[in-house]
Order: C-alpha cells, then structure tokens, then sequence
C-alpha cells in the first residue's frame, strides 16, 4: 500500500512539471514554437513521460486549457456566494481574480497571448468561453444589486464589459510595467466609477 501511494505521489509531482513547464514555456514562446523536447528537459523528465500522462502535447495543452477552466470556475462561485454590496462583490471579484493572476502569473500570459494574440497554431479550443464566465459573473452581481436598488438601472452587458476592461488594464499595466505593481489601483478606480465624476 505504501509503496503504491508513493508511485501515486512521484506521478502526481512528475505530471505537475509537466504543467508548469509546458505553462511556462507556452507563455513565453507560444504553443507552436515550443517543442516536446524543451518541455520533457525543463521538467527533469523524459519523453515518454509526457505521453503517459497526457499523449501529445497538444493533450498537455488541452490539459492545460481544462485546468484553467475549472480553477476559474471554483474561484466565480465564491465571488457569487460572497456577501456584502455589489461594489464590495466586484472588489472581490477583482482581488480574487488578482491573487490567481499573481499566483500563476505564466498561465495568465499563455492565456492572454491565445486569446489577444496571433493563432500560434494552437488546436481548436473554445477561448471565448473564458470571457464569457466572467461577464456572466459580473452580470449577475450587477442584477442583484438593481433588484437591492444599489444601482442605476442600464445594460448589464455594457456594465460588465467596464468592469472587466477596467480590471483588465490594470492586470496588463502591471504585467507590462511591473515597476509600477499598483495591487489597489483596480478598487480605487471601482470605487471611483461608483461615486461619478459629474453631478448629472
């Protein structure tokens, strides 16, 4: 038995180097310019390795790509069950968000160099569906919080869509320029589009 869980235990290590190497080289040299042999060396382990675990790269990838998902849809249903206002939900939201980012901060470029940059080559995959688990998350916030009457009655789409582009610029901005990391910048400008800046 014992020696049966630490095989389990070596699998599970080996198969985690796996991921982050295949992430991390994904991120920075993109799905088609990263062969099978740079991820099997940057792991520590061999070629057959990687075809037990997952058969191809292309299987690491989607791999990759399903973890992701699920990781960000265990992290949406906490920020939906959170309690408070709809501001206090989309600050949440955001910070949650945040400490994934910064905690797999090579998945997040891989994934934004997919969904923003050219094909690579990469095989076919839903990237959209991303996006819109998150804008159906916003969404609902927002139409909870017009059922309280804590907002202004608009399109919950376009709310959404600025709430999300807000936060994504400043991920990008920090990722871009990491000298300027501003982890705050995000709720201040939330806070900042919940007051206004007219008295209209």
């Amino acid at each position: 038995m014992k020696n049966e869980d630490n095989k389990k235990q070596n699998g599970n290590t080996v198969k985690r180097l796996l991921l982050e190497s295949g992430i991390a080289l994904f991120a920075e040299k993109g799905y088609a310019s990263t062969s099978v042999r740079e991820i099997v060396e940057r792991a520590g382990v061999t070629k057959p390795a990687l075809y037990y675990y997952f058969e191809s790269k292309e299987g690491m990838f989607r791999a990759i790509l399903n973890w992701a998902s699920e990781q960000l849809e265990i992290m949406l249903k906490e920020v939906i069950e959170a309690p408070g206002t709809t501001l206090d939900r989309f600050v949440f939201f955001y910070r949650h968000l945040y400490r994934g980012i910064m905690k797999n901060r090579d998945l997040f470029k891989m994934m934004h160099n997919l969904t923003f940059g050219l094909p690579q080559g990469v095989p076919a995959y839903d990237f959209d569906q991303y996006q819109r688990i998150l804008i159906n998350t916003l969404k609902a916030i927002y139409t909870e919080g017009l059922a309280k009457k804590e907002v202004k009655e608009t399109d919950p789409e376009e709310v959404a869509l600025f709430i999300l582009g807000l936060v994504d610029f400043c991920f990008h901005l920090d990722n871009v320029k990491p000298n300027t990391i501003d982890p705050d910048r995000p709720e201040r400008f939330l806070r900042l589009a919940f007051r206004g800046l007219g008295n209209m």
